[in-house]
């Protein structure tokens, strides 16, 4: 089978490609260029797609004896990924960008010329497995990257290979030493890869400039501090919301509400935060069938969140989530990944929808 082996400069994708061509298939490396200025996009284990990355991965390449070529998808990644970050943040929105590189760059515009090309799949070094074209999770927990994955559809899972999902990180590490790979410890990237400082809230200030509103309490309605632009929340957050202190009865404040057209950042308690409910767009189903009715699953709504039970159903264009335990932090923009719930502890990615809104019992 012919592989195109996607090499960030990574352990993981260096491994993914050694064992693809292990087992006896015509690999062809490929790193991809995702930004103007490369120099600019590592320091230390944040930020990727570097020159340093182009190199370690062409350097892993010449070890494996495997072609190697530079795909420039600048372009591509600023308008899929980057752009539609920034935007989704100006709207109140708390998006993945992970998540967004995989459907629109990885598996999309990669997979798309691969295919072109004549190659039967793509190889990539995430944490994640395929048994019978069915998405799993990784067999290493901290690692599990089903989540970003869910996006996926099955047309192009049938066109997709993980070949370290089956496998722990540190065993990798161990593997990348023993068949001579420089990247063997190498540090794993994290953080937003296109803001290498860290610091989301300046990178989004930078691009969207300033739009002051109010913090306000959602339970009286007093305004409690001045804020230059609801891009600088999430659901969920708890510190740097500019507050003097905590509330009335010594509690923490947390934002349960962005309002991105009247720039109205609403903050209440932890008990404000949960909700039974979650309505989602652009449902994707990875057996590339809906289900004809309500099925019972595990949801999760965050790449390293926690999951709940619960019940999802087709409803027009989207998906209807009840769930049978409370969630908190939940935020439009988000993806929710519903798993199988079964014996292999729900490790069966069901689909994935994009979260357009949620509710909460109204208590009696």
């Amino acid at each position: 089978m012919r592989v195109l082996a996607a090499m960030s400069g990574g352990v993981d994708s260096a491994v993914a490609a050694a064992r693809a061509v292990a087992a006896g298939h015509d690999v062809v490396g490929v790193h991809l260029a995702l930004s103007t200025d490369p120099g600019t996009l590592r320091t230390g284990a944040r930020g990727c797609c570097s020159k340093e990355d182009a190199g370690d991965a062409r350097r892993a390449a010449d070890m494996l004896g495997i072609p190697f070529y530079v795909w420039d998808f600048a372009d591509r990644f600023k308008e899929d990924v980057i752009d539609d970050f920034v935007a989704a943040y100006a709207a109140g929105e708390t998006p993945n960008p992970c998540l967004r590189c995989n459907e629109k760059i990885k598996f999309a515009a990669l997979a798309d010329r691969a295919l072109a090309l004549g190659f039967d799949a793509v190889a990539t070094g995430h944490y994640a497995r395929l048994q019978n074209g069915e998405l799993r999770r990784a067999v290493d927990a901290d690692k599990d990257q089903s989540y970003v994955l869910a996006v996926l559809t099955a047309e192009q899972l049938a066109h997709a290979m993980f070949p370290v999902g089956d496998t722990p990180k540190d065993e990798i590490r161990a593997e990348a030493a023993e068949r001579g790979l420089a990247v063997a410890n190498k540090p794993d990237s994290h953080d937003i890869c296109f803001i290498p400082s860290g610091d989301t809230r300046a990178f989004l200030g930078a691009k969207i400039g300033v739009r002051p509103g109010a913090v306000v309490d959602s339970s009286s309605g007093e305004v409690l501090a001045q804020h230059d632009g609801v891009h600088g929340f999430t659901i969920g957050q708890r510190k740097g919301l500019g507050v003097a202190g905590p509330a009335a009865d010594g509690k923490p404040r947390y934002v349960t509400a962005i309002e991105p057209d009247t720039g109205t950042v609403r903050v209440g308690s932890a008990q404000d935060l949960e909700v039974d409910a979650i309505d989602a767009t652009r449902p994707i189903w990875t057996s590339g069938t809906a289900p004809t009715g309500p099925v019972e699953c595990v949801v999760q709504v965050r790449a390293h969140g926690g999951t709940a039970p619960a019940v999802a159903e087709p409803v027009g264009d989207g998906i209807r989530i009840a769930l049978r335990e409370p969630l908190t932090g939940v935020a439009k923009g988000q993806a929710v990944v519903m798993y199988r719930p079964d014996a292999d502890q729900g490790d069966l990615v069901l689909g994935s929808g994009t979260i357009a809104g949620t509710s909460a019992r109204v208590a009696s």
